[in-house]
């Protein structure tokens, strides 16, 4: 298109040329529409202006030419996939047609009785195949694809017969298929309705009741089933053998869509190739254009007019040297021969390709349709015929065996049969007894029930009474166990009484060995401490109070458990309070100390102040008077104890007297901590006044130091006689608690006693009510053993008879099956040494077939070693030839370059040493590659430069770097 309007431009002159120039030139241009160019000075200037209207003017047409074959591009392709979705879907309608037909053959042929397949297969029709006309291109090109692909001839004739028909004759053939499909639907429905008929027939027959009519319709039954039983064998047979031929048609059908498939892909890939290489020739031609414009321009501008044998160019002549003209013909030539060469080798190489994939697909089929006759001979086949026959004569043996089997299989059911209705009739027989049994059975279980609510009634009496008795019991127990509790605390209390008095004693002591050195109080002193034993006095009242509080305590013994707790925190408060008292004694100790230090002190000052005694018996006046006020308030505390120990008395008394519900713990509790605070209190106080005392004693005179000591110690002999009463006291008391506590252990031994007794005689009479109940349960249950063993007796007997009977039979069918074995063994010993002859004659073939395969395999490996090395050296050789050829074509180049380098050029001419210079240009500008195209791409990792193919094809190769 484009290069052909361009080499006419080349070769022949303009329209709008001068006529000075027509006449000049033998070739005559084209005419085309005139065109106004304007004022021109110069042809030259005339030249080029034509020419840039005609590159305008071809530019123009090209661009509407593309945009035309565009749209028409686009157009194919559509109508293509319509044709193509078309196509698709007449196929499909075709192919299930066609199904549909078929379907309904085999219906017929399954059903139909009265026809045969030939009527069958002269009415069906289908679309008839005519032979399409030559005219048109597309059935052409329909009976070329038809002809490559046989397997797809249905497919393309029904295709080709809607090509070439008309729409009259489609319409005629059609309903032809329709009126043919038609018949055979009517001809199912007819043949459904005979056989409903025949149906309807022998079933009115068979429930007529009439025996020869029922035997008639079973006869006709039986003949009419083994008629369509060989029937359906045919059709079966058919059927498979059709399977067989469509699944090796399919086989074909399918290599040939993936050889179809892969050519396609082949061809889509040529044609994007020549796409490409179309809208690259139309660049390159563009580019030339553009190219050759530039040239005109140059050469119009430098003025070269050189007259002779040269080739016109838009009215402008350039002269190319013959020289030059003979040596580019040679070179064309040669490169024709280089293209024969290759065009050759590709030849030789695409018919060996095609040898070896046609090879390559009768290889494959061959594999998939194995011969017959080809594995009959193997030996695996041979192999496996005789363990067939050995197998079959073995299952023949076996059948003969399961016939025997089954004879005595039959004897055994009848004779177990015989044996199952006498062992009814037993079950019946001990059915009636079992009946008798349970009736006395019931009687004796009544009676049981009546002797069980007797006993549970007593049973009942006897845990009441032991009910009323049992709380009792219990509060006796509570009372034993906490006047038990009582009595240990006491013993605590008076262990740590008598701790206390050894102190005090001890206290005395040192209190005796100070107060020697010590001064006699005063007379007033004296008095008071006189009048002290007759308010002290009713003390020895206490001890009386203290002998009632173990008869109160017996009465409080339930209370004892609840003050455990209470008592438990109050250990853990008391010893709590003793590591206080231990804290305020160091602390005493240290305020003491103190004191000591301070009485040297007022020793001293006394020494300094014996000179005015008048001043000091004022201060003695003074001291004496002081003591008298705190005697006095002592007696007042003394008195206020006194009353509360007299309320705590009533108070004792009243709970004594009150209920056990109407005590108060809680105020117990209560009094007993004033209590102790109190004492507590009155021993700091006592402590604080012999502080005083031994602080004064040393003030005073010794005079008065020897009353005081007189007073004191008639004092301390009153203190000691008191002290002597309440140890008798303490002692009185200890004896009677004593004798209370062991008083309280025998009650308690007695009560446990008691307690045990009444254990021992509810374990006895329970023992006596069980021992008697299972003494009757005993005796029933041997009675029932007994009626039972005797029923027992019964039945073995029956068995035993009937068992002997059994063995009798089974010893006759003992030396039958004896005999039977006798014979077997004999046959199986003529067996065994058959098949030991057999074995031994298998592992002979065996290890001779081991042999040859061993050889074989040997042989196939050396088969095997020598095809490769063939294929090696094969490859090595052509490897060689191609080499030798390429050697070949480049010396024969090389000599022709060194044929014209050697010619004398006499005259050296500048245009052929430009020539020369713009070969070597032009093959620094062509790919080294293939020595063909311009060098157009550039690589950026190196900055080497080739042309666009060579890295194309290297890359989609996955090679290196060209």
């Amino acid at each position: 298109m484009s290069g052909a309007g361009s080499k006419r431009a080349a070769g022949e002159p303009g329209p709008s040329a001068p006529p000075e120039k027509k006449a000049g030139v033998e070739d005559s241009g084209t005419t085309v529409e005139t065109i106004k160019l304007g004022g021109v000075s110069s042809t030259e200037e005339l030249d080029i202006r034509t020419l840039q209207t005609k590159n305008r003017k071809l530019a123009e047409m090209l661009d509407q030419r593309q945009a035309i074959e565009d749209e028409l591009r686009e157009h194919i392709e559509k109508l293509e996939r319509r044709q193509a979705t078309d196509d698709a879907s007449l196929l499909i309608i075709n192919r299930y047609w066609n199904q549909f037909d078929e379907n309904i053959r085999i219906i017929l042929k399954r059903f139909d009785l009265d026809q045969g397949l030939g009527d069958l297969l002269s009415e069906r029709k289908a679309l008839v195949v005519p032979e399409p006309e030559p005219d048109s291109d597309s059935n052409q090109e329909r009976k070329d694809e038809r002809e490559r692909g046989e397997g797809l001839e249905p497919a393309f004739s029904f295709l080709a017969t809607l090509a070439s028909s008309t729409s009259e004759e489609i319409e005629s053939q059609l309903q032809e298929r329709v009126e043919s499909s038609r018949r055979a639907v009517a001809q199912i429905v007819t043949m459904y309705d005979k056989l409903q008929e025949k149906v309807d027939v022998l079933s009115h027959k068979l429930n007529s009741g009439d025996i020869s009519l029922m035997e008639e319709a079973v006869l006709e039954l039986n003949s009419y089933l083994s008629h369509e039983n060989g029937r359906l064998q045919e059709l079966a047979d058919l059927l498979q053998e059709k399977h067989r031929i469509m699944s090796q048609e399919f086989s074909k059908l399918q290599e040939k869509v993936e050889t179809a498939e892969s050519r396609v892909s082949v061809l889509e890939t040529m044609i994007d190739d020549l796409q490409w290489n179309i809208d690259k020739i139309r660049k390159r031609e563009q580019r030339l254009n553009r190219h050759l414009a530039d040239v005109l321009e140059r050469v119009n501008s430098k003025g070269y007019k050189v007259y002779g044998a040269g080739s016109s160019l838009y009215g402008g002549t350039i002269t190319i040297n013959a020289r030059k003209f003979e040596e580019m013909n040679a070179e064309l030539e040669e490169n024709k021969e280089l293209a024969g060469n290759r065009l050759s080798e590709l030849e030789e190489l695409r018919r060996d390709l095609q040898e070896v994939t046609s090879q390559n697909e009768k290889l494959k089929i061959e594999l998939r349709r194995a011969v017959e006759e080809a594995v009959k001979e193997t030996p695996e086949y041979r192999c496996m015929q005789s363990q067939f026959s050995v197998l079959y004569n073995e299952s023949l043996q076996l059948k003969a065996h399961l016939d025997e089997a089954r004879t005595l299989l039959h004897g055994t059911r009848t004779t177990h049969q015989r044996q199952v209705e006498l062992i009814e009739r037993d079950e019946v027989s001990l059915h009636k007894k079992l009946r008798t049994e349970v009736i006395q059975l019931e009687d004796t279980l009544a009676q049981v029930r009546k002797e069980y609510e007797m006993l549970r009634i007593e049973f009942e009496q006897t845990l009441a009474a032991n009910e009323q008795a049992g709380p009792i019991n219990r509060e006796m127990r509570h009372l034993i166990s906490s006047l038990q509790n009582h009595n240990h605390q006491l013993k605590g209390e008076v262990l740590r009484y008598k701790r206390k008095l050894r102190e005090a004693q001890s206290d005395l002591s040192k209190i005796r060995s100070r107060s020697g050195s010590a001064l006699l109080q005063s007379q007033s002193s004296t008095e008071d401490t006189k009048e002290e034993p007759p308010e002290i006095k009713p003390e020895p009242d206490d001890p009386s109070a203290q002998a009632s509080v173990p008869k109160a305590a017996s009465e409080e013994a339930c209370e004892v458990k609840a003050r455990r707790d209470e008592e438990e925190r109050e250990r853990e408060r008391r010893e709590r309070e003793r590591e206080r008292e231990k804290e305020k004694e160091k602390e005493r100790e240290r305020e003491k100390e103190k004191e000591r230090e301070r009485e040297k002190q007022k020793q001293k000052e006394s020494e300094k102040e014996r000179e005015s005694k008048e001043k000091e018996k004022g201060k003695h006046e003074d001291g004496r008077k002081k003591e008298a006020e705190v005697i006095k308030q002592l007696k007042a505390e003394l008195k206020k104890a006194q009353e509360s120990q007299k309320e705590m008395k009533l108070l004792l008394d009243m709970y004594r007297s009150a209920p056990k519900e109407q005590r108060d713990k809680v105020q117990l509790m209560a009094a007993e901590k004033k209590a102790k605070a109190e004492l507590e209190e009155l021993r700091q106080r006592v402590k604080e006044l012999e502080d005083k005392e031994k602080k004064e004693s040393k003030k005073m005179a010794d005079e008065d130091a020897l009353r005081k000591i007189r007073a004191v110690e008639e004092q301390i002999e009153y203190l000691q006689k008191k002290l002597a009463m309440a140890k008798q006291e303490e002692e009185a008391l200890l004896s009677e608690m004593d004798v209370t506590g062991q008083a309280f252990e025998d009650m308690q031994e007695q009560n446990i006693r008691l307690m045990q007794q009444l254990r021992e005689k509810d374990d006895a009479n329970f023992k006596l009510m069980s021992e008697r109940i299972k003494s009757n349960q005993i005796h029933k249950l041997l009675k029932e053993e007994k009626e039972e063993l005797a029923d027992q007796v019964l039945t073995l007997k029956t068995q035993v008879d009937a068992q002997l009977q059994v063995v009798r039979k089974l010893e006759e069918k003992e030396h039958l099956l004896q005999s039977s074995i006798g014979t077997g063994e004999k046959e199986l010993g003529l067996r065994t040494q058959a098949l030991e002859m057999n074995k031994r004659k298998a592992m002979d073939a065996a290890q001779l077939a081991d042999d040859l395969k061993t050889q074989l395999e040997l042989a196939q490996k050396k088969l095997h070693d020598f095809q490769d090395e063939i294929v090696e050296s094969r490859v090595t050789r052509e490897k060689e030839m191609f080499n030798f050829k390429r050697a070949e074509e480049d010396i024969s180049r090389l000599r022709r370059k060194l044929e014209t380098t050697k010619k004398p050029d006499m005259v050296p001419n500048c245009d052929e040493i430009l020539m020369e210079e713009i070969k070597d240009y032009k093959a620094r500008l062509t790919c080294p590659c293939c020595n063909m195209r311009k060098k157009d791409a550039v690589l950026t990792k190196c900055f080497h430069v080739f042309c666009f193919e060579c890295v194309k094809t290297r890359y989609d190769t996955r090679q290196q770097h060209p």
